[in-house]
């Protein structure tokens, strides 16, 4: 039993996997000694959206974050089970003055299992202090001055490190269970980054030390993506950095690589505040009379998982998306547009497939992109790739296609990105690029056109769209060329997860 004169304070640690800038744990340390906690839920593990992937990454998070407190005077604590079990025995055993965490925006599951905390500690008069760490703002009905809020939070002092904590003896640690303890699917990713806020900050400094320069003109191609994109969205998923210290550290970077990342850390919690706001648009989507539309297509849905559409530059995304746990923007919603309008298939079993692949999985990120890569939200321009285009501006000598899809190592590269043209008996795509992108564009149109469409996505503008986008004016109906625009096929705008 751990022997302090002042009231013990738990320091529930979520996804804020660090000692700097996390001002639950500086703010507690004010009231008391420090029980630094973590709590591994099982049942979040067996979601559709996990993977073992991720765990690992996180685990790795949790090792060095451990090492980190140990040297401070207090190592981690780590328990496995159901976070209400965990905190009623830590209750029982140590008697809790206070619950400090984080806010966090998540999935269905743990918005629930937030909602149940918050009852227990009231049942128990334990006060739980949240505490925000992104612009993300809770109650949040419309979106002006959102912009200017977000700007006040990322401009705010960052949190010091504690220089000690006060050891709780007689507390064993606890193993940080692995992959197989969880029961978690075998999930090879060869090439998957480091978690842990060690790596997070080494791969800051080189970003800022010589990848930003590059970054403005190469985070598009595959090619230079994985070494010019800052590659920093894990290590803000698992908050081993935090989202206020990256800008304000990239804040003296100057021309357009710096400003353009910047923008990037803008949009991060725009989309992040679309779940916030609207939880359901995790399962349902934005507009009512998108709801339903695309039947499952099981066989589709695994050629386009495995890399095996037949369309070049689309399996070789895929095949190295499987292999990095990362890929850059551009080709995530080219993958998102392919499965949502060529295959035609429901954007939440691609999303999902997405999430469980993506190590840097941010549930408002990932499914307000989803939607809009998918011509759900009703408010965005309406963007069908076309994906031999894709792959000829950004691939155009085969280099990337042929590194994933060696089978197609021999083809000419007149012909690489529609070997299908150069060879007659080479298999055909599952589905001919040209005819389902009109199939799905007159699908769409046809709904956008039906009545009351337009005024049921003015309030969807009304209630997430941002006030920078240059979205349309409320009341004024959308025309076929105005939304589909000159880039049709082709991508004109990269926002959200190229971070």
């Amino acid at each position: 039993m751990p022997d302090h004169d002042r009231p013990l304070q738990l320091v529930w640690f979520k996804r804020d996997l660090r000692t700097v800038d996390h001002w639950p744990l500086f703010e507690a340390l004010q009231q008391g000694p420090v029980l630094p906690l973590y709590i591994v839920e099982p049942e979040f593990w067996r979601q559709p959206d996990a993977s073992a992937r991720q765990w690992a990454f996180c685990a790795e998070a949790l090792a060095d974050l451990r090492q980190r407190l140990e040297q401070l005077g207090q190592p981690l604590v780590v328990r496995v089970g159901d976070a209400i079990s965990v905190l009623e025995r830590a209750r029982q055993r140590l008697g809790i003055a206070a619950l400090w965490s984080h806010e966090e925006t998540g999935h269905a599951l743990s918005y629930a299992r937030d909602r149940r905390v918050a009852a227990w500690a009231r049942e128990h008069g334990i006060p739980w202090r949240e505490i925000p760490q992104f612009g993300v703002i809770r109650g949040l009905r419309r979106r002006q001055g959102w912009a200017q809020h977000w700007e006040t939070r990322m401009r705010a002092e960052l949190a010091p490190e504690p220089q000690s904590l006060l050891r709780l003896d007689g507390l064993a640690p606890g193993a940080i269970p692995t992959s197989a303890d969880l029961q978690l699917r075998s999930d090879p990713c060869p090439h998957r980054q480091i978690g842990g806020r060690r790596e997070g900050q080494q791969t800051l400094d080189t970003f800022l030390r010589r990848r930003v320069n590059r970054y403005a003109g190469g985070i598009s191609s595959p090619l230079t993506a994985f070494e010019v994109c800052s590659r920093l969205s894990p290590y803000l998923t698992w908050g081993c950095l935090s989202l206020r210290e990256v800008v304000q550290a990239s804040a003296p970077i100057q021309g357009r690589g710096g400003s353009q990342f910047r923008s990037r850390l803008h949009w991060h919690c725009h989309f992040i505040q679309k779940l916030e706001s609207e939880p359901a648009i995790e399962f349902q989507d934005f507009h009512p009379f998108m709801r339903g539309i695309r039947p499952s297509h099981p066989e589709r849905l695994q050629a386009w998982a495995e890399g095996r559409t037949g369309l070049p530059f689309v399996d070789a995304c895929m095949r190295a998306l499987i292999a990095h746990g990362w890929l850059n923007f551009r080709m995530r919603a080219m993958l998102m547009s392919v499965a949502s309008y060529h295959l035609w298939l429901p954007w939440r079993e691609s999303g999902l497939h997405l999430a469980r692949l993506f190590v840097d999985y941010e549930p408002g990120i990932h499914w307000s992109q989803c939607q809009m890569q998918s011509g759900s939200t009703s408010i965005n321009t309406i963007r069908i790739y076309n994906p031999i285009k894709q792959g000829l501006d950004h691939d155009p000598h085969g280099v990337f296609i042929r590194r994933w899809c060696p089978e197609l190592a021999a083809v000419p590269d007149v012909v690489l990105h529609e070997p299908w043209r150069g060879n007659p008996d080479h298999p055909r795509p599952i589905v001919d690029p040209m005819v389902a992108a009109r199939e799905a564009r007159d699908r769409i149109w046809e709904i956008r056109r039906a009545s009351g469409f337009d005024q049921l996505a003015d309030a969807i503008q009304e209630r997430h769209g941002s006030r920078r986008a240059g979205l349309r004016p409320l009341g004024k109906r959308r025309s076929r060329r105005t939304l589909e625009g000159a880039g049709a096929q082709q991508l004109t705008l990269d926002l959200g997860a190229e971070i």
